[in-house]
């Protein structure tokens, strides 16, 4: 099976953009950490009531925090950039493509994968044409599907580190955090259908558990 990705190198990740204080989205964002806090990561993923499932993606901070934790994990023990993970070697093959500056899918390492993936959500959260900060500035149409791009692209990351790095991970005693990462991105697509059920199959035993765990 092979899956598309997309865009440029970069080693870190750097969010640029601050959501102006006073303005909707930044009440949002505040009831968005608040709920997160309470620990229901359920309730914390629900949009609020009367308020626009577009805003709430754009302030929700999911990919950020899946980013986050990526970067934390590679930059203790370089997980990615060694001989020990030169590709994806999965049951799935994963290209990369972002249509501009990459047209034709190319086959890649996994190091140079992560770097091209990191850039290109970076570039996405920080395109003022696509996320909006300022007051009334609406969305564009092509909004959610950039946004379910974003998420599916992350996910894959989540896959191949539970796939081939968790014991790395685990050494390193990051495994509590990498699974709450997880559990909030997961309950936030399955809230609102944004990842084709196909596409989490990698993970879907890893999904019921975590399920089932919060029943």
């Amino acid at each position: 099976m092979s899956f598309l990705f997309g865009s440029r190198s970069s080693k870190t990740f750097k969010p640029k953009k601050n959501i102006p204080e006073g303005s909707h989205q930044y009440e949002l964002l505040k009831h968005a950490e608040a709920t997160l806090g309470s620990g229901n990561l359920r309730a914390a993923v629900m949009l609020p009531e009367g308020e626009d499932l577009n805003e709430w993606i754009a302030v929700n901070r999911t990919p950020k925090s899946s980013v986050i934790i990526f970067t934390s994990i590679f930059r203790k023990k370089k997980i990615l950039y060694g001989s020990e993970c030169p590709e994806y070697n999965m049951r799935y093959e994963y290209h990369w493509a972002d249509g501009t500056n990459i047209k034709k899918p190319i086959k890649c390492s996994a190091p140079k994968y992560i770097d091209y993936l990191m850039t290109w959500v970076q570039d996405q959260l920080d395109d003022e044409t696509l996320f909006p900060s300022k007051i009334g500035v609406p969305f564009p149409k092509n909004f959610m599907s950039v946004a379910k791009t974003i998420l599916k692209r992350l996910f894959r990351v989540y896959a191949h580190i539970y796939h081939q790095h968790f014991d790395s991970v685990m050494q390193l005693q990051e495994e509590a955090h990498l699974n709450t990462s997880f559990k909030h991105f997961i309950f936030f697509v399955q809230e609102f259908n944004l990842i084709d059920r196909r596409e989490l199959a990698p993970l879907q035993d890893l999904i019921e558990k975590l399920g089932s765990k919060d029943r």
